[in-house]
């Protein structure tokens, strides 16, 4: 199935009945690795799961988003449901739309809660040595975009981009390359004390890309939150054990 919002595409699968639970996927990602989870509420929830612009069947945005815009489009994709409340999950990236979306926005629906699941959206502390590194990756880039630079080394800067980047940056197209440089440079824990709603974390313990400590932070800042830790599982926590993720959902949303 597909809406058009703003004049762009947007697939998303709807399974089941009653309250509705809008599945937000991770960067890269898309609603079919959802299907486990989906599989898990609806039998008693409506599950509507959904590919982000610029992933699945979604088209991609047309110019560079922030990540206030990517919340904008998922507002008014849900908000043409007509459900008056609504269960917001996301997964990584998802995560971050949703706390844009939650932190103070006047919203068509109401929010009735909100699970995060091994959610971006707290900067990771730097140090100088990677001030350094990227200090001076930036000033190679420069160097080589240089006329004299461009016409004896045409493909410089785009092979220095796919060695040092990470592979959701060398994967992506220049505009989605773009969207990620802005969504992984904004820091949102300032956004987290302003969500009221009542908000459950879980996390993967041996998560390498958004760390536990991240979830313990959000659990810290978050007015109403508790955070159920999944041991061993990495940042795809539901399908790394798929058994005691669907056992801590099924008992928070009492299926």
């Amino acid at each position: 199935m597909e809406k058009i919002i703003d004049g762009v595409k947007i697939e998303y699968n709807d399974v089941g009945e009653g309250e509705a639970i809008f599945l937000l996927h991770g960067w890269g990602s898309k609603k079919e690795l959802f299907e486990p989870i989906v599989n898990t509420v609806s039998p008693k929830y409506r599950a509507v799961a959904f590919d982000l612009p610029g992933f699945g069947g979604s088209d991609e945005p047309p110019e560079v988003w922030d990540v206030d815009r990517f919340a904008d489009i998922c507002i008014k994709f849900i908000a043409s449901f007509n459900e008056n409340k609504v269960i917001l999950l996301g997964h990584s990236f998802g995560g971050r739309v949703i706390i844009k979306i939650a932190s103070g926005r006047r919203l068509p629906f109401e929010i009735s809660r909100i699970i995060l699941v091994d959610s971006a959206g707290i900067m990771p502390k730097r140090g100088l040595d990677y001030k350094i590194r990227v200090g001076t990756y930036k000033l190679g880039n420069k160097l080589l975009s240089t006329p004299p630079m461009k016409k004896l080394f045409p493909n410089a800067v785009e092979n220095r981009r796919k060695k040092k980047g990470s592979a959701d940056y060398a994967a992506a197209s220049p505009i989605m390359r773009g969207c990620l440089t802005k969504a992984v440079n904004e820091d949102l824990t300032p956004l987290l004390e302003k969500i009221p709603y009542e908000t459950l974390l879980i996390w993967g313990t041996a998560d390498a890309d958004t760390p536990l400590s991240d979830g313990e932070t959000m659990e810290k800042l978050l007015p109403n939150a508790g955070l159920a830790k999944i041991e061993g599982a990495g940042h795809f926590s539901w399908l790394d054990n798929p058994q005691t993720f669907s056992a801590i959902i099924r008992s928070y949303l009492k299926i």
